[in-house]
């Protein structure tokens, strides 16, 4: 069988179940061989720079990922410096020889909403399938609505099939867990537990290192105390 690489790009500040269960989703839907969490050095469409640093980033996916197997973590866009460009990512994946159509680039409904702002779009659609999420708060069809453009390059990922067909974009409608990263900061800043938002080695890690405000993450004051 091809391999079929699936590649998931954010600031991860931090990472959260969010991410790992839109993985999972594309995962199942695509037959991916593995999924690779890749952390932005700079993301050029965030207003500030994230708040964690990027060593700190990076090992919250590690710790987040570790032990399931397929899933890995690339530093290739915190070593590479300067903007965080999807389209400079994906042509790094073909130097080393994998093919736009084995790679799989997810992104929750929400970030393709504003695809049309990216660098070199639309040109960047054609160095990977796009696999768009459906997120919390934003359908699949209002994403699209944004760029009604983009419907005659977007295809269903029909459930069992595992197979996008020529489609430049694949949807994947799936449940995806109510969790952002500016909720996880909120709580956090206002002293409450994140346990129920990122996997326990995440939880602890940014208690440790009192990553975001963080005083007492494992034991917040939050309402079941």
């Amino acid at each position: 069988m091809t391999q079929r690489l699936g590649v998931l790009g954010g600031t991860f500040d931090p990472v959260h179940f969010g991410h790992l269960d839109a993985a999972d989703a594309a995962r199942s839907a695509l037959s991916l061989t593995g999924v690779r969490f890749v952390p932005s050095h700079d993301p050029p469409h965030r207003p500030a720079d994230p708040l964690a640093p990027a060593f700190h980033r990076f090992a919250l996916v590690a710790l987040a990922i570790n032990g399931l197997t397929g899933y890995q973590v690339s530093d290739t866009e915190l070593v590479r410096g300067g903007p965080s460009y999807t389209a400079d990512t994906l042509r790094a994946l073909h130097r080393d020889g994998w093919a736009p159509s084995q790679l799989f680039f997810i992104l929750g409904s929400d970030a393709f909403a504003d695809i049309a702002s990216w660098h070199e779009f639309p040109a960047v659609l054609d160095a990977a399938r796009f696999v768009v999420i459906a997120r919390p708060g934003t359908t699949i069809d209002m994403a699209l609505a944004r760029s009604p453009e983009l419907r005659p390059r977007a295809g269903v990922a029909a459930a069992g099939s595992h197979d996008p067909g020529q489609s430049a974009i694949v949807l994947v409608e799936a449940d995806t867990r109510d969790v952002s990263s500016t909720m996880i900061r909120q709580r956090l800043a206002a002293g409450l537990a994140i346990d129920d938002l990122v996997p326990a080695a995440v939880a602890r890690h940014i208690d440790a290192h009192h990553l975001y405000g963080a005083e007492s993450t494992l034991h917040g004051n939050d309402e079941s105390n």
